[in-house]
C-alpha cells in the first residue's frame, strides 16, 4: 500500500544546534496537532468515508502527512546534535533531554507525549473532516 523512497520529501540541512527551537518544533512531531496526529487522523478516518473518492483523498493525505513526520524528525534531530552541555543545561530543552536525551520522541512542547486521545475519528464524514480543518487549523 505504501510505497518509501528512503529521501526526505524536502532536504533539511541544519548546520547549528539550537536546542530552544528544537523544545519548539518537537510539538510539530508528536504535539496534539502534530504530524504524528495528522498522518493517524488521516489514515484511520478513511475507513468510515463511504465515497470511494474521498477515501483515496484521505489515505493519500495521510500518507504526506508521514513524509511530513519524516521532515520534522530531521529538523529536531539537527537541531539536537552535537549539542554541548551548556546549551543542554541553559535551555528549554533540558527537561526533554532528562528523558529522551536527543532521541526523536513524539511529544509536545509542554513535555507531555504523544496521546491518541488529541485526535477524533468518529465515523461521521462531516465531524472527521471537521476535526481535520480543526486540527490543520491550528499548527502554527
Amino acid at each position: 500500500m505504501f510505497v518509501y523512497e528512503k529521501r526526505l520529501q524536502y532536504p533539511v540541512r541544519i548546520a547549528n544546534p539550537n536546542p530552544k527551537l528544537a523544545a519548539i518544533i518537537i510539538s510539530q512531531y508528536g504535539g496534539p496537532d502534530g504530524e504524528l496526529g495528522a498522518s493517524l487522523r488521516y489514515l484511520s478516518q478513511r475507513y468510515s468515508m463511504p465515497f470511494d473518492e474521498l477515501r483515496g483523498l484521505l489515505t493519500d493525505i495521510g500518507t504526506e502527512e508521514l513524509g511530513h513526520l519524516e521532515m520534522v524528525g530531521a529538523i529536531v534531530h539537527q537541531l539536537t546534535r552535537n549539542l554541548k552541555e551548556g546549551q543542554i543545561r541553559d535551555s528549554a530543552f533540558a527537561p526533554y533531554f532528562v528523558d529522551h536525551t536527543v532521541g526523536v520522541f513524539p511529544a509536545a512542547a509542554a513535555g507531555y507525549p504523544y496521546t491518541a486521545a488529541s485526535m477524533q475519528v468518529k465515523g461521521d464524514p462531516i465531524a472527521d473532516l471537521t476535526e481535520d480543518l480543526a486540527a490543520d487549523g491550528a499548527i502554527m
